[in-house]
């Protein structure tokens, strides 16, 4: 869900985050994830090799710090960079902000 932002006049406008151009690229690649995971629940339910299951885990977790990444690219180029080109208290916590995603993703 988008944030509440103010356009110049004080009005209220929904804030547009950097993923929104490629908002259904994201999706379609969140979408192959779930399908991947329900790959593996189908792979528990018919009792498949234990290599197997542990090979498609990978997967999957690849592809989740592919799109993490991806993710965090965008927050980069589009929200920290336009609070940064604005200064301020707001710069700050969106750099904050960035560093403590950065450190969870280096952590998992």
């Amino acid at each position: 869900m988008a944030a509440e932002a103010q356009d110049e006049q004080g009005s209220a406008t929904m804030a547009t985050y950097g993923y929104h151009n490629d908002k259904q690229s994201h999706l379609n690649r969140l979408r192959r994830i779930e399908g991947q995971v329900r790959g593996l629940q189908r792979m528990v339910e018919d009792d498949a090799y234990c290599i197997d299951i542990l090979t498609q885990t990978a997967a999957v977790n690849k592809a989740l710090r592919s799109f993490a990444l991806s993710m965090l690219d965008e927050h980069l180029k589009h929200c920290v960079g336009n609070a940064v080109a604005t200064g301020g208290e707001t710069a700050e916590e969106k750099v904050r902000e960035a560093s403590d995603a950065i450190a969870r993703l280096v952590r998992s």
